[in-house]
């Protein structure tokens, strides 16, 4: 018998969302960043096993908003609740008593019928004697069809994930062929591997508004190159300064560091040009989020 479905992961932002997502299909697919509020769009990764498909979908952490894309992402990670075969809960083994954020997503839980499973992130920043009472705190608030801890950086215990996801799977059809790790365009791919190195380069207060646009992205006739180009969107004038950097220098570490992830994912050679624009609270405007994607 063939099982398959749709698995939605959870949690509050930055709990390792998009790190357990790529652990699980094993590729680097979803942007990594120490800040939170990374993942902006729902990315559906695919997992084949022998007897089984599983679609996870990688959401936006749950936060109270205070933009129009801070709504998007919130309702995004949301409304996937009710839309899935299976819901992974992700939780910080840090935090050994649910805190407001936490109890704010069980509350929406409990309204949904959805099978959940809890799952306790980062047990190796833990003292393994704690666990027994993290998972008594969690489980005493809702009825878990399962509870495994893990770390999605070491890969410990995320075997058993995917074990327990394929319990509760129903019976069903291969949605993609085999090669297929993910459902999202490649020019999305690309401006999210572009977002994740303005993340990793630059400091608090520009990546979060930043926003990117593919223009262009063409495969050449050879098929050996594709070229692409984007803009940068920012806030204010000072943030295009530090994301431009002293003669281009950051703009060009930028592109180079996306260009080689790119290369990577794709599998062939990426010519990338980076342009930078203002676009003042660019976050609030509906025709801007639309233009980038979200909507």
């Amino acid at each position: 018998m063939f099982k398959s479905g749709f698995v939605s992961i959870i949690g509050r932002p930055n709990v390792g969302k998009s790190t357990l997502t790529n652990r699980l299909i094993g590729e680097k697919l979803s942007i990594i960043s120490s800040k939170p509020q990374t993942t902006r769009n729902a990315i559906k990764a695919i997992v084949n096993t022998d007897d089984s498909q599983i679609i996870i979908i990688d959401t936006p952490g749950i936060h109270k908003p205070k933009t129009k894309l801070g709504e998007y992402m919130v309702k995004l990670a949301e409304g996937t609740l009710n839309e899935v075969d299976i819901i992974l809960f992700l939780v910080e083994a840090t935090d050994r008593i649910p805190g407001a954020g936490d109890l704010y997503i069980i509350e929406q839980l409990k309204s949904v019928k959805t099978p959940v499973i809890l799952i306790i992130n980062k047990i190796d920043l833990v003292n393994k004697e704690e666990l027994p009472e993290t998972i008594k705190n969690f489980s005493q608030l809702l009825d878990f069809r399962a509870v495994v801890p893990i770390s999605a950086t070491s890969g410990d215990g995320t075997d058993i994930v995917i074990e327990e996801i394929k319990k509760l799977l129903p019976e069903g059809p291969k949605y993609f062929p085999d090669d297929v790790i993910t459902d999202q365009p490649e020019r999305m791919l690309a401006a999210e591997l572009i977002r994740e190195k303005i993340l990793e380069l630059l400091s608090d207060e520009v990546p979060h508004g930043t926003g990117i646009e593919i223009i262009s992205f063409r495969e050449r006739k050879d098929r050996d190159m594709i070229d692409i180009e984007a803009n940068i969107y920012c806030e204010r004038e000072s943030h295009k300064g530090i994301i431009i950097g002293k003669q281009g220098a950051m703009l060009k570490k930028i592109g180079t560091l996306a260009r080689v992830e790119m290369e990577n994912l794709f599998g062939v050679k990426v010519f990338l040009k980076l342009w930078v624009k203002v676009k003042p609270d660019w976050r609030n405007s509906a025709s801007m989020l639309k233009t980038l994607g979200y909507q």
